[in-house]
């Protein structure tokens, strides 16, 4: 396990692999691999940071108030009819689902790695410390891993399932300036309506809608700079750590650690291809005025899916500027995968019963 946690750091340092969090998820492993020294056992020093941060859903609903202050939602406000290819991308979560409980797992169990295929790393620990706590290492190394192989898995996938034609579709922007108040209305009517229809999704929405709003209201900007900044990075240390701290020996070197990674990304590669394929069935209902790239960004990798999607169109031609619609499904993605978690918290309970 010590060689494990070497290996981490090694990809985030050299290979820059979600250097934020596999770093510290690294050295977390190292530390508590170390004979004698009891970080987990009752009264360890990882013990109480779990029990205070991870096993009650702080720590991610945190990170949330963090990535509201990042995130600007007006490309979002352009397009919003796109917020259905971020849906499309969700669909994988749930053939992970399948497969995992096809694979021997429980529901529960299942729920907590076919959120993996959401590729957000904090509700995929939110999720997994409510059903699964004893896969919470395993789960949260491979979300953020393969979140770090965005790049590796998205370009080929839109290389196979689109072709050049679809590629070089122009799709036009206006772009336009928004009143304050919709920007301000915009998180607090997102929240509620969310919260009322999934409730179990709260703490997580509530927290991404929160950032925003420091961020859009403009008279906080000292609360704003601090969730982006400080709060963000602070609770980013603490979480990877303790994540480190769950890898202990007989809770990953074990089978089931490598099924959890097979099925994750399969559940990555399904919620990339279904974005497309939705994308592409748009582009043909409309008589190609949408470009079915911007179907691979329907996921909450934020906004590095955005990013390489601009980059592909921009590889079949160079004054095709995909950037502000790849963003909008980015960003609704971010959503999306959040609801996709509440969805799952919300009715598994009720459909076992």
């Amino acid at each position: 396990m010590i060689g494990v946690g070497c290996l981490l750091i090694y990809l985030a340092i050299r290979k820059r692999y979600e250097p934020l969090l596999l770093l510290p998820i690294g050295f977390g492993v190292i530390m508590v691999n170390i004979p004698g020294t009891a970080l987990m056992e009752e009264g360890g020093i990882f013990r109480i940071i779990y029990d205070l941060g991870i096993s009650n859903g702080l720590f991610p609903s945190l990170i949330f108030i963090g990535v509201g202050a990042m995130i600007d939602f007006g490309a979002l406000f352009e397009r919003p009819w796109l917020v259905v290819f971020a849906t499309a991308g969700q669909l994988g979560v749930f053939v992970a689902i399948f497969l995992a409980q096809t694979a021997g797992f429980t529901p529960y169990e299942a729920s907590s790695i076919g959120i993996i295929g959401a590729m957000d790393g904090p509700t995929a620990i939110f999720v997994s410390a409510i059903y699964a706590p004893h896969l919470l290492g395993p789960i949260a190394v491979a979300a953020y891993s393969y979140m770090s192989l965005v790049p590796v898995i998205q370009v080929p996938l839109l290389k196979l399932l689109t072709t050049r034609k679809e590629r070089l579709i122009r799709m036009d922007f206006q772009p336009h300036s928004h009143p304050n108040s919709i920007r301000i209305l915009f998180p607090i009517g997102v929240f509620i309506l969310v919260s009322l229809l999934i409730p179990m999704a709260t703490p997580l929405i509530g927290s991404l809608m929160l950032g925003n709003l420091l961020k859009e209201s403009k008279v906080v900007k000292r609360l704003a700079s601090s969730a982006e900044n400080e709060l963000i990075n602070i609770v980013t240390l603490l979480l990877g750590l303790t994540i480190g701290g769950t890898l202990v020996s007989e809770n990953f070197l074990n089978y089931e650690t490598l099924k959890i990674f097979v099925l994750g990304l399969l559940a990555f590669i399904s919620s990339i291809s279904f974005g497309i394929l939705m994308a592409k069935i748009a582009s043909y209902a409309t008589g190609g005025k949408i470009n079915p790239i911007i179907g691979s960004c329907g996921v909450s990798a934020f906004p590095m899916a955005a990013r390489v999607a601009h980059q592909v169109g921009r590889e079949e031609d160079l004054d095709n500027w995909l950037m502000p619609h790849a963003l909008a499904v980015n960003t609704g993605g971010q959503i999306a995968s959040i609801i996709a978690g509440g969805i799952i918290l919300t009715l598994l309970p009720r459909l076992l019963v």
